[in-house]
C-alpha cells in the first residue's frame, strides 16, 4: 500500500513539473499600449515611472524636483496570463475628477487619494490605483485615464485595441 501511495505521489509531482508554464504577459505590448516604456523588475514585475516633470511645485517657497516628490508610477505583476496593476499617480486638483472617472469607468479601482505635500503650490494629489485582468486591457485603461491629465508620456500613441 505504501509503495502505491509513493508511486502515485511521484506521478502527480512529475505531471505538475511537465505542465507547460503559463505564458508571461507581453510587456512590450503593454508598453506600446500604455504609451510609455517601463522596466522589468525582479519576479517579473513590470514598472513604469511617471514623474511629473511638467509641474513646477514649491513647498514653503522651496522648488521641488520631480524625482524627489513628484514621482508617480504603475507596476504590473504577472498572475499567469493575467496581471495585477498597482500604482501611485501624481495629479493636480483639476486633473483628479476626470482621471478618476475615466479609470473607474474602465474597471480600475481608486484605493486612495491624498496629499503628500501639505502647503505645496500648486496643490498636488496622489491617487493610488489597483486593477486585475488582461495586462493590455489594464494598460489601455490607464492610458485613457492619464490622457486626461498632463502627465508626460513618451511614445504616447497607444496601439489599436
Amino acid at each position: 500500500m505504501h509503495a502505491k501511495l509513493m508511486i502515485g505521489a511521484m506521478a502527480m509531482a512529475m505531471s505538475a513539473l511537465l505542465q507547460p508554464a503559463a505564458a508571461a504577459p507581453d510587456w512590450q505590448m503593454v508598453a506600446k499600449t500604455f504609451g510609455k516604456p517601463g522596466t522589468e523588475m525582479p519576479d517579473g514585475v513590470y514598472r513604469v515611472g511617471l514623474p511629473r516633470t511638467d509641474l513646477k511645485v514649491s513647498l514653503d517657497g522651496v522648488a521641488l524636483k520631480p524625482g524627489f516628490a513628484l514621482g508617480g508610477w504603475v507596476a504590473f505583476e504577472p498572475m499567469g496570463i493575467q496581471a495585477m496593476v498597482m500604482g501611485d499617480i501624481v495629479l493636480t486638483q483639476d486633473e483628479v475628477n476626470p482621471v478618476m472617472k475615466k479609470l473607474e469607468e474602465s474597471g480600475i479601482e481608486i484605493t486612495a487619494l491624498h496629499n503628500h505635500l501639505l502647503r505645496s503650490e500648486p496643490t498636488t494629489l496622489y491617487m493610488h490605483i489597483f486593477g486585475e485582468g488582461d495586462p493590455v486591457a489594464l494598460a489601455t485603461a490607464l492610458h485613457a485615464g492619464l490622457a486626461l491629465s498632463k502627465t508626460p508620456m513618451e511614445n504616447a500613441t497607444p496601439a489599436a485595441a
